[in-house]
């Protein structure tokens, strides 16, 4: 670490992973009322554990690319931050934010659209840290050096949080707030985030493998360019069945299908930049954790999104199991592995001690990528199941659904799989070894 304002990338990570575990541990307990639906019914219904469950997923996220971008722009920019204490003031303001919303939900206040269930005055708080936010890191990277991962990154984040402004429009029209909502849900993880992904992959490529800059930034441009031109217009895979004009089905068809270019793109660069790489670097847990981001992310958002993207499809698949199946393992690789891999080339140096544990580190990212993988094939046996029955057959939904429980136990045991790689992975970056083999911080750059 070569400045002293990175620090601030410490309060982050530890707020994420403790999010972190609080998203599995409902996303476990949610898994659990689809195997008994009575559990809790009365204390925390399915519909607010649900709500739990997908905004802290959505808040950890933003809160671990928050982090990661206030530890690496004053490396790039070659200069601290602009303020640490503006860090700290987002960083309470998402706090309160997230506890206002959670207390909300629980007392059965929210607004009713899926994942901006927030109230009003929370998404006002959001947009206030987004403010400061873009401020802060924007002062940073104008007065240092610039870089290719900066300006990805920084352009990422503009957009990500620009988008926000559409969580405020909620028309009467049910087809228009689909429309809008959908600017949010869509371009923010088909879109701005993959801008993100490719930002904080490319300074982790850098930092693990050597690789000159010139040729990892020549890599970043092509996957951002496919990104953008790809993911946008492949919004239209959204708007099939919403109301929308009939074209959208084309549109979304042909470009959806393309958004499959940009995480091939991803996953080739990791392995090539491994293997030109001249560095063997100390941290293999890091290097475990980015290879297995873009190779999951390849898989859960590029073939499993093209499996039902085509409209044809899509018509008898929507709304499934099939989505749900793409839905977890899209997030996990993509954008959870990612964050993870960047907490574990951090914060051995925030924290400043060698002595952590990387075997359990790597035992972690095989269990929750095994549970996640079991994961997505059981919920697509079940999806495709479900389609066969619910919407060829025409079986009513729940005798449908009753069909399904063998599925539903076996997608509980991955997701224990899961919560139990999350909880071994937080031990394993807040715990500390009492031997040393080293004497410096791994993860440091050579």
């Amino acid at each position: 670490m070569k400045y002293q304002s990175q620090k601030v990338a410490l309060a982050y990570f530890s707020v994420a992973m403790g999010l972190f575990a609080i998203q599995v541990l409902g996303g476990l307990l949610a898994g659990w009322i689809y195997v008994s639906p009575n559990t809790l019914s009365e204390i925390l219904p399915f519909n607010v554990v649900r709500m739990i469950h997908t905004n802290a997923l959505i808040v950890w996220l933003l809160l671990g690319f928050f982090g990661a971008a206030y530890f690496l722009v004053p490396e790039e920019a070659e200069r601290e931050l602009f303020s640490v204490k503006l860090a700290y003031l987002q960083l309470a303001i998402l706090v309160i934010g997230t506890l206002g919303a959670v207390v909300s939900y629980l007392v059965g206040i929210h607004g009713g659209r899926e994942f901006l269930e927030q109230p009003l005055w929370v998404k006002f708080g959001i947009l206030v840290a987004a403010v400061i936010f873009l401020v802060n890191i924007s002062l940073t990277a104008l007065a240092g050096r610039k870089t290719a991962i900066t300006n990805i990154l920084l352009a990422g984040l503009w957009l990500l949080c620009l988008l926000w402004v559409f969580a405020f429009i909620n028309p009467d029209n049910l087809g228009l707030d689909k429309m809008y909502w959908w600017y949010i849900v869509h371009l923010w993880v088909e879109g701005t985030w993959e801008l993100v992904m490719a930002a904080i992959l490319g300074y982790l490529m850098l930092k693990l493998t050597g690789v000159d800059r010139e040729v990892i930034e020549k890599w970043l441009y092509v996957i951002v360019a496919t990104a953008l031109f790809s993911g946008i217009l492949g919004t239209g895979h959204h708007f099939y069945w919403i109301g929308l004009p009939g074209y959208w089905q084309w549109i979304g068809s042909i470009f959806s299908t393309m958004e499959v270019i940009p995480f091939f793109a991803m996953m080739s660069f990791a392995f090539v930049m491994v293997w030109k790489g001249r560095r063997n670097h100390p941290n293999k847990a890091a290097l475990l954790w980015s290879l297995g981001a873009s190779t999951v992310a390849f898989f859960g958002a590029g073939v499993w999104g093209f499996l039902h993207t085509l409209h044809g499809v899509n018509y008898f698949t929507h709304g499934t199991q099939i989505t749900a199946a793409h839905g977890h393992l899209a997030f996990y690789g993509a954008y959870v592995a990612l964050n993870l891999a960047m907490f574990t080339y951090a914060m051995p140096m925030l924290l400043g001690r060698a002595p952590y544990n990387q075997w359990l580190n790597m035992t972690s990212f095989w269990l929750m990528t095994t549970g996640m993988a079991f994961m997505t094939f059981t919920l697509t046996f079940a999806g495709t199941v479900q389609v066969h029955m619910q919407r060829v057959i025409g079986d009513y939904y729940m005798d449908v659904q009753d069909q399904l429980a063998m599925f539903y136990m076996i997608r509980f045991g991955s997701g224990a799989m899961v919560v139990l790689g999350a909880l071994l992975f937080i031990y394993s970056l807040a715990a500390v070894r009492k031997s040393a083999p080293a004497a410096h911080a791994v993860g440091e750059a050579a």
